[in-house]
């Protein structure tokens, strides 16, 4: 019985159905405020954790308002899948959370530039608070495809 069972676990780590997890980070994005990383990647999924508009450098939340913070989140996220190989095209999901859901119009405008067509599948929430007093936090999951030339 044991001989089977370790055949079977042999060929499911051949073929790939364990996970095999890869802690992304990279000093171009804010360091976690808290115990988390900026990204894991799992068999070719990669999601990045909530980026707010923090400065990588100063660790602090920009100055300039909603649009200079979306702007920061959007450079932040594409900051770390840089450092993972890989572009914004490689998104496909995103979770936006607002904290005054009236600028859903501003940041449809600031994510769109991000982007060029085929856009991610999307959810935005209104929320109440979001850490460091930020306005805007955005969460994505990129997927690993085949290399292009």
């Amino acid at each position: 019985m044991k001989k089977i069972s370790l055949t079977i676990v042999a060929i499911l780590v051949s073929i790939g159905c364990f996970a095999q997890k890869t802690i992304i980070k990279t000093d171009q994005a804010p360091v976690p405020i808290a115990p988390y990383s900026q990204a894991v990647e799992a068999n070719g999924m990669i999601f990045v954790a909530g980026q707010v508009g923090l400065d990588p450098k100063t660790r602090q939340l920009v100055a300039g308002g909603f649009e200079a913070e979306a702007t920061q989140v959007m450079e932040n996220i594409k900051a770390i899948l840089t450092a993972a190989n890989l572009s914004m095209s490689d998104i496909v999901n995103t979770t936006i959370y607002l904290k005054d859901i009236a600028n859903f119009g501003k940041i449809n405008d600031i994510y769109g530039k991000y982007f060029t067509g085929n856009y991610p599948a999307r959810t935005t929430v209104g929320v109440a608070n979001l850490p460091a007093s930020a306005s805007v936090e955005i969460a994505v999951i990129a997927v690993r495809g085949p290399k292009r030339k």
